[in-house]
This record gives structure tokens, sequence and C-alpha cells, in this order.
């Protein structure tokens, strides 16, 4: 599997791409490619060109979770029509709307519009995207010190409830020497991911971790998440996104981190 970097809130020294604070990641298993989330904006575009990726190649777009730096991107890829029978998928929740007072942070194309521009497979159960890669679905809580904290609301015609972002969820990669995790942003608890993950694809052995860990302070959830990545022994860890400079500095006093850019590659 090769995993390219299109959009981070980083990008490297003297590698001339563009950030902003959202997530794309191109992924590529063998015949199949696709994305992981589409960004903010049409940066993903710009940075898939830089970076020599014909998007017109990608038969999947995977949604982690409906949050607009995670779907902004599809009013652009659609307004460039790349290929009009692009297979979505996520969690049922994904594009419905939500917003934070009268601030919209949902997805720019909504559930019924985006069954007009693709294959929109919406699934709470994993799904196999490839012979290695699936889709988690949604995301039990298994640890503690991981509850879910709701963002903003979710409304339903007149009707509006916290919204946990149980939508939220992820890819996991199989390999003949374990499993390697490709997040967004973890609002359902990085360890919970990782231990369905490992659930799913019934293999304990955690290779790797790239994406947002959504921690931002050194607090006991991040003590025992520490632990947790500890016990499982997990070499590659590349917190991006949402996690901030303290946390990794934390994760990093007892686990090697990664820095993360756009335009950073991956071969698994």
């Amino acid at each position: 599997m090769k995993l390219k970097v299109l959009v981070d809130n980083n990008t490297y020294i003297d590698q001339y791409y563009y950030g902003e604070p959202a997530v794309s990641y191109y992924i590529k298993d063998e015949n199949i490619q696709l994305l992981l989330d589409v960004g903010y904006s049409d940066l993903f575009i710009k940075n898939s060109n830089a970076l020599g990726i014909d998007l017109k190649n990608i038969n999947t777009i995977v949604i982690s979770h409906g949050h607009d730096d995670h779907t902004g991107g599809l009013k652009y890829y659609f307004r460039q029509n790349h290929k009009s029978h692009i297979s979505i998928i996520a969690h049922p929740d994904a594009f419905k709307e939500k917003a934070i007072g009268n601030l919209k942070i949902c997805s720019p194309i909504l559930q019924e519009d985006l069954k007009e521009k693709c294959n929109l497979i919406l699934s709470r159960e994993p799904i196999n995207i490839s012979k290695h890669i699936i889709f988690l679905g949604e995301i039990p809580q298994t640890n503690h010190f991981e509850s879910r904290k709701p963002i903003g609301k979710q409304i339903v015609g007149k009707t509006s409830f916290d919204d946990y972002v149980i939508d939220d969820s992820a890819l996991a990669y199989k390999s003949e020497k374990g499993i390697y995790i490709i997040t967004g942003c973890s609002h359902s608890g990085i360890c919970n991911i990782i231990e369905y993950a490992k659930e799913v694809c019934k293999d304990n052995r955690v290779l790797g971790v790239i994406g947002g860990f959504h921690l931002f302070e050194v607090n006991e959830q991040v003590k025992k998440t520490i632990d947790y990545l500890k016990q499982n022994d997990i070499k590659e860890l590349y917190p991006c996104h949402c996690t901030s400079f303290a946390v990794k500095a934390e994760i990093h006093k007892v686990l090697p981190v990664k820095e993360v850019g756009v335009g950073l590659e991956i071969n698994w």
C-alpha cells in the first residue's frame, strides 16, 4: 500500500506544496486508488496535481466523518467532475447537517444531493474496500478514558440535538506482518479505533497509525493513551492535524513520533 498526504496542517521545509487545517490522503492498494477525506477547500486538487496524482483514477472516496475540514473539498471535486460514477463511503450520519451556533460545520453537499452525484454507500458496519483495506464503520467505546464529547448540534428537519460525532470512523490496512490504521480526527478516541481495528481485522499486531488524534492538552486521557500505545508496541506513529505539539512531544518521550506534512509518502 502507498499513502501520500495531500492535505495536512503542515508542510515540509523546502517542499513547495500548500497546507490548511484539514485532512486528505491518497491511498493505493494494488489496482484500487482512493482518497480518505478531501480537506476543506480545493487544496487537495492543487496538491494532487503538484504531486503527479491523477484524480480521474480514483475509484472511491472514504469520508472519516462529516465535518467540513474533511468534506469541504467535495464541491470542488464534483465541480471538476473528475468521475461521474465515484463511490463515496461513510457512516450514515456523515452527511447530516451539523452546526455550532449559526456556523455550519458540515459537508457542503448533504445526503440527498450527494445521492444524485455518486454511488453513496452509508454503513455502520465494516466494509472491505480492497483486498487489504477496511472501512471500520461505527466505532464502539471500549476504553473508559475516551468518552465521546459533543461538538455542536446535528440537525434533522426542525429538530437539533448534541452531536457526539458518532459518524467518526477510520481505515485499517491488513498486511502480512500486522495492521496499520489511518484516521481523520479520532473523535471516537484513537485507542477505541485501534482496539476495534484489531477486532475487525482479527489481528492484535498494530504496526502503525497515521492521522489526527484529537488531543490538545497533556492530561489524564493523554497519559492513558500513551500507556495504551506503549502496551501495543506501536512502532510507527504519525499523529497530525488535530494533535497539538505538546501532545506529540509527550508521546515522543516514550515512543518515537514521526513528522507529517503535505507530500509525505508512506509505503506499507
